[in-house]
């Protein structure tokens, strides 16, 4: 059962009216640039980490995150759909692409919130969603963002905090493909029916078996 059909399969029990049911597109966002530094001094961060809707909520609470895009990466396919990549043959991973002032918030802070939510522990899909279209990735950049990731990384995993390592992947970036106008800000066009998926998949309940109440040091809205 697709992540979609689920979560409607969850409010039509919970919650009686078609209105619920209605799906309006959400506002096309626009692509934002390969290179991790813009003209207006923003740089670029790519992260997976499951479900995009979900990605996409966590980090559009940042401060210093200034545009966040849901999407693909990581697979073979040139400009992949959803339900292809679905269908886990693309090779590609759901992504979020953002940008990010420096200024503000640093990667190495993106990092941290990043790693306070994800399953790090589990490479072969993430809560509820299973396959190599739900691993967690750190998609990186420039050889800066690899070698703070690879140490972030090597840093968990020495603290001995965790029974097993962590089984997130760090891949140089590549082709990004923006997800279907739908997808984007779904959190907010659909917050009943996102509402609904985060809690069935059991996201927030994992994270918090994880890492109890800790979130990150990174300033939130």
């Amino acid at each position: 059962m697709t992540r979609i059909v689920a979560a409607l399969t969850l409010m039509i029990v919970a919650v009686s009216g078609a209105a619920l049911l209605a799906a309006e597109p959400a506002p096309t966002k626009t692509q934002p640039a390969t290179e991790t530094k813009a003209s207006d001094g923003l740089e670029t961060a790519t992260f997976s980490s499951g479900c995009f809707w979900c990605t996409e909520s966590d980090f559009d609470k940042v401060k210093g995150v200034k545009e966040t895009i849901s999407g693909f990466m990581g697979g073979t396919t040139k400009n992949p759909t959803y339900e292809e990549v679905s269908r886990g043959n693309t090779g590609h991973a759901e992504t979020l692409q953002l940008k990010f002032d420096p200024k503000v918030v640093s990667y190495k802070q993106l990092l941290d919130y990043y790693w306070h939510h994800v399953d790090l522990l589990d490479g072969d899909g993430q809560f509820c969603d299973r396959g190599n279209q739900y691993r967690p990735v750190i998609f990186v950049h420039t050889p800066e963002q690899r070698k703070l990731a690879e140490e972030s990384k090597a840093a968990i995993d020495k603290s001995g905090r965790f029974d097993k390592p962590v089984a997130v992947q760090i891949v140089d970036a590549s082709a990004f493909t923006p997800a279907e106008a739908y997808h984007q800000n779904y959190h907010e066009t659909h917050p009943l029916k996102y509402r609904y998926y985060r809690y069935a998949c059991g996201r927030d309940a994992r994270i918090k078996q994880l890492w109890g109440d800790e979130m990150g040091e990174v300033a939130t809205h």
